[in-house]
């Protein structure tokens, strides 16, 4: 009996452990962030939108992206038998096909808890849904391009969750002013999730997958990864220069320039230094995203 076979037969149920690893928590910090950023953006007191807020918190986290890991680590199980036979499914401590129950009950549960926040964070929990199972699941496979991978990690992580955080503290479609923030924020979101392709290469070129640096190679793909994260904030700058929000401009400004520091050491010697520049530039640039989402909040009904 093969490897494959015997993972696919079904034995005991998970335990609580290999499906919290399956899940990767520590994933969940950028759509939590960006959904926080949402609910700043909103100019909402909490009040008796605390139940709203904890359940978005936990939509956005612990459900849709836990849902989006353990989809993608389902369809990918036959390569991580042979490069990664640790993981829980590759290493039969998830058992049978319970990876793929798992991921079909989670998405459902996400879509459960975002109708019961409301018709917009129940949409924008379906959009997730699909985003997440494209990207992973045949026939789309999203992930084998990083133009259509990355741009669908993009606005799952950072576009989708700051809508969510936005609307269900409003209990309404936010204002054009949020959207174009989030949608902003999203675009950038492409050259981080670049970044992260740096690290596997040549794993990426054997097993056709076209990341970025695989189809432009680690320099040019540095640059391009830099400059879709500039681009955008350059838009922010001057949208909040645009409606009087000065200090708010000004500290997203001083954060790009950190960036730009940070980025001319990262391009010296892309492939080497990704990671570093993945922790302190990327940091930056969520920062970026909070003080702009203070500046909306500052406008009466948190709208621009």
């Amino acid at each position: 009996m093969s490897r494959s076979e015997l993972i696919l037969q079904p034995k005991a149920l998970p335990s609580p452990s290999a499906v919290l690893e399956l899940f990767k928590p520590i994933t969940w910090f950028a759509p939590m962030w960006a959904f926080g950023c949402g609910v700043v953006s909103s100019g909402v007191a909490l009040g008796d939108r605390w139940l709203y807020l904890a359940g978005g918190v936990i939509l956005a986290g612990p459900l849709s992206c836990a849902a989006s890991q353990a989809v993608n680590d389902w369809f990918d199980r036959h390569v991580d038998a042979i490069n990664e036979p640790n993981r829980p499914i590759p290493s039969g401590r998830i058992p049978g096909r319970w990876g793929l129950y798992i991921a079909i009950f989670w998405t459902a549960a996400s879509l459960a808890l975002g109708a019961a926040l409301g018709q917009w964070a129940f949409w924008a929990s379906v959009l997730a849904a699909v985003l997440a199972w494209a990207y992973s699941a045949p026939p789309a496979r999203l992930k084998l391009n990083g133009w259509w991978g990355n741009a669908a990690v993009g606005v799952s992580y950072e576009g989708i969750a700051w809508f969510t955080g936005a609307a269900v503290m409003i209990g309404a479609l936010p204002g054009a002013e949020i959207i174009a923030l989030a949608f902003l924020y999203s675009i950038g979101a492409h050259g981080i999730m670049t970044l992260n392709d740096f690290k596997a290469i040549e794993g990426d070129r054997e097993m056709g997958v076209r990341s970025l640096p695989v189809q432009l190679g680690p320099a040019r793909a540095a640059r391009f990864a830099c400059l879709v994260m500039i681009a955008p904030q350059l838009v922010v700058i001057a949208g909040l220069a645009v409606y009087g929000q000065f200090i708010h401009a000004a500290i997203v400004t001083g954060l790009l320039a950190a960036q730009l520091v940070l980025m001319r050491e990262f391009l010296k010697s892309p492939r080497e230094k990704a990671p570093w520049y993945n922790a302190t530039g990327t940091s930056l640039y969520v920062l970026g995203m909070l003080a702009s989402a203070f500046a909306v909040r500052s406008i009466e009904g948190g709208a621009l």
